[in-house]
């Protein structure tokens, strides 16, 4: 079974299925090879847990040592923290977004956000190719400022709530990383190489010949 099948695109995420669909002919009568380096919905939100644990790890260590006395109860400022941690998610994709839009030819007019409502997971992609680097930054960007820029002021303000925020960024930038991974570990064997964010899957696809 395919990762497309197991379950039902949106017609937009269709609209682009099937533009991606010509960008990989036209890629292929080209001599373009095609690398799926994309990632289960699924397999991402595991690993994302598993990647992330360490740095979430530091983040409550170096807490506990600048705060000994400091806990995390939060009572009724959970339902307030857990509000502040939807809109942040919604801040990281729009992250994602402004900083490809920086690399992309058409800017913003190449970014898309969505929601996967099967597994209540938002994203946004990116319609243009772009280098290794690019992408590399545009998916590490919101974790760098919502995650670690956080945790760093949390730590030294010695702010429970603001340090579990951090944390809570930290791992919702997992499946970014797992990405990252993926890219990072990618070896190219052709001299011209583009990565096109995949349509509708988390990851990308490259191109090399």
């Amino acid at each position: 079974m395919t990762k497309e099948s197991k379950r039902n695109l949106s017609p937009k995420e269709s609209e682009r299925k099937a533009q991606f669909d010509v960008v990989c002919k036209t890629m292929e009568k080209e001599g373009y090879t095609k690398t799926d380096l994309t990632v289960g919905i699924i397999q991402a939100n595991i690993f994302a847990i598993i990647l992330m644990m360490p740095f979430a790890g530091i983040v409550i260590f170096l807490y506990r040592m600048k705060n000994p006395s400091g806990d995390f109860y939060f009572g009724a400022g959970f339902i307030w923290l857990f509000a502040l941690f939807l809109f942040l998610i919604v801040v990281h994709e729009g992250i994602h977004g402004l900083t490809w839009s920086m690399f992309a030819k058409k800017h913003f007019h190449s970014i898309e956000f969505g929601v996967i409502w099967q597994a209540l997971t938002p994203y946004c992609t990116c319609s243009e190719p772009l280098s290794k680097w690019q992408y590399i930054i545009g998916a590490a960007m919101p974790t760098l400022i919502l995650g670690f820029a956080l945790s760093a002021a949390a730590v030294c303000f010695g702010n429970p709530e603001l340090t579990a925020l951090s944390v809570m960024m930290i791992f919702s930038g997992g499946g970014d990383g797992l990405i990252i991974l993926k890219l990072l570990l990618h070896r190219t064997k052709g001299k011209t190489v583009v990565y096109y964010d995949h349509p509708y899957e988390c990851g990308v696809v490259a191109f090399e010949r």
